[in-house]
C-alpha cells in the first residue's frame, strides 16, 4: 500500500489484539518520553461478551445495533483531511499540508489545547498539563501528537507502528487502498459517518457498504 504523499492511517480494529507493540514502536523509533503517548489503544466495553453472534465481529454489530462486546481501538492522529484541528487552531500551528500530512510547528504552540477540544480521536497531547500548567488557559504547554512518521514515509518506509504491528490492525495508504483492503477482509470501519467524514472527506463515499 502507498505510503507518503496522499496516505491515511486508519484501524482496523477487528484485527487489534491491544498488544502494545505500536506503543513501544512508536516510543522506541522517535524516543518518546513516558509521560508522552503518540499512539494509545482505548478499550471500549472491557470484559463484556459480544450479542451472540457477533464474537470478533464489532463492525457489524453495530451496523446491526447489537453489541460488540469487548473492542480495542488505537488512537492516533489519522492526519484528517477536514482535521477540525487545523481549522480550531487560533495562531497555525497545525497545518494540512500539500502532502497530506497534519503538521506541527512547535514554536507557533501557545498551548491553549483547542486542538485537544477539536479533535473527535484524542491525537492532541499535552504532557506538560500533567504538572499543572493547563489550569490555566493557554499553559498547557506544547502540544505533541503523532506526526504519521513522516520522513520514514518520505523514504519509502510505512509508519513505525504499521511495521511492527502483528496483526495488521493498523493501515496505511490512499483511502481508496484503505477501502479496498478492509473490503477483502471483510471488515467495516467502525466509525460513524460523520467521523468518517473529517478522516476521508471526499472519499468518505469509498466506505460505503
Amino acid at each position: 500500500m502507498t505510503t507518503g504523499e496522499g496516505m491515511r492511517l486508519f484501524p482496523d480494529v477487528e484485527a487489534c489484539i491491544d498488544c502494545g507493540g505500536c506503543v513501544v514502536a512508536c516510543k522506541r523509533t522517535w524516543d518518546v518520553g513516558p509521560d508522552r503517548e503518540r499512539i494509545d489503544i482505548v478499550n471500549m466495553l472491557e470484559g463484556q461478551e459480544a450479542d451472540e453472534g457477533y464474537n470478533s465481529q464489532q463492525t457489524a454489530a453495530l451496523d446491526d445495533g447489537a453489541s460488540p462486546g469487548e473492542t480495542n481501538l488505537p488512537m492516533q492522529c489519522y492526519h484528517c483531511a477536514e482535521a477540525p484541528c487545523v481549522s480550531v487552531c487560533p495562531t497555525n500551528a497545525l497545518q494540512k499540508s500539500d502532502d497530506g500530512f497534519v503538521d506541527l510547528q512547535e514554536d507557533l504552540c501557545v498551548g491553549c489545547q483547542y486542538c485537544l477540544s477539536g479533535c473527535p480521536f484524542g491525537a492532541p497531547q499535552f504532557p506538560e498539563s500533567d504538572e499543572g500548567a493547563a489550569q490555566i488557559v493557554g499553559t498547557g504547554g506544547t502540544m505533541d501528537k503523532c506526526t504519521g512518521c513522516k520522513e520514514r514515509q518520505m523514504a519509502g518506509k510505512g509508519p513505525a507502528c504499521v511495521d511492527e504491528c502483528a496483526t495488521n490492525a493498523l493501515l496505511v495508504g490512499t483511502p481508496g487502498e484503505i477501502a479496498d483492503e478492509l473490503d477483502k477482509r471483510d471488515r467495516g470501519t467502525f466509525f460513524n459517518d460523520e467521523a468518517m467524514q473529517v478522516i476521508f472527506g471526499d472519499d468518505a463515499h469509498l466506505f460505503e457498504s
